[in-house]
């Protein structure tokens, strides 16, 4: 891939050819952000991201990395050293849940897989992120905003305690992380999204999740993706200039 003109705001976002990630992309473009956005399984919808933010005036790529995979991880992150410049501001929004069963019926390999993606994925993108953020390393410091989940405190029993547990370690990153590098012109903060209307659910087994579980929301309602990108894009602003190891529920309530 050629180089392109390099822009002091360089976004990086996981999980971004669908749902929240997609949603965040658009947003940061339109914010000004020149944008990467990170896929796996769907290049397709990932292109599609791209053309979209390319007709808005953004500077995008996309690019394929499975978060799981170190190697992967620090390729994608030289590539946009490469293409946009350095990451001013990450969201760690790859995801994965796996279909609903009890914890007995859980075998390691999924335990395993959850935890590879949701938990390791989210502490190697932040390690090089901080990497070129810190300004103790010559950066010019940045933001991270980890897309948690309000299961991290519900439990999800019956249906995924393996993924409530994956996003409970993702809260203590955001916590821990915070403070280390507080000094170092990095904020981390973290979104817990409640039931939002994307396709998560059927990677669960349960499509129509939202309708089933609305009436147990105070609003009645399942959330958009665009009001759980609104919330992302106000940690990494500079409205948020205060704010970190902090996590914003988005969750209508519940």
């Amino acid at each position: 891939m050629q180089p392109v003109l390099h822009s002091s705001k360089v976004m990086i976002v996981t999980g971004g050819s669908r749902g929240i990630g997609a949603a965040v992309a658009r947003l940061a473009a339109e914010e000004g952000y020149a944008v990467c956005v990170g896929y796996l399984d769907h290049p397709d919808a990932a292109a599609e991201v791209v053309s979209s933010l390319r007709r808005l005036g953004a500077t995008a790529v996309a690019v394929r990395a499975n978060v799981a995979i170190e190697e992967e991880v620090v390729r994608m992150f030289n590539e946009v050293d490469e293409t946009l410049g350095r990451v001013t501001a990450l969201v760690n929004n790859a995801g994965i849940l796996r279909p609903q069963c009890r914890v007995q019926d859980m075998d390691q390999a999924r335990i395993e897989r959850v935890f590879a993606t949701n938990v390791i994925g989210s502490f190697t993108c932040a390690r090089e992120a901080v990497r070129r953020m810190s300004t103790k390393q010559g950066g010019s410091g940045g933001a991270i905003v980890n897309v948690s989940s309000r299961a991290s405190r519900l439990g999800s029993p019956g249906e995924y305690v393996d993924y409530a547990a994956s996003k409970a370690a993702v809260d203590t990153l955001t916590i821990g992380l915070a403070k280390e590098v507080a000094a170092e012109g990095i904020r981390v903060n973290a979104v817990a999204p409640g039931i939002i209307d994307t396709e998560i659910h059927a990677s669960g087994g349960d499509p129509g999740r939202l309708e089933r579980l609305k009436d147990l929301i105070p609003m009645k309602r399942g959330g958009t993706p665009q009001e759980v990108a609104k919330a992302i894009l106000w940690l990494l602003s500079d409205e948020a200039s205060y704010t970190t190891g902090a996590t914003i529920d988005v969750s209508g309530g519940r």
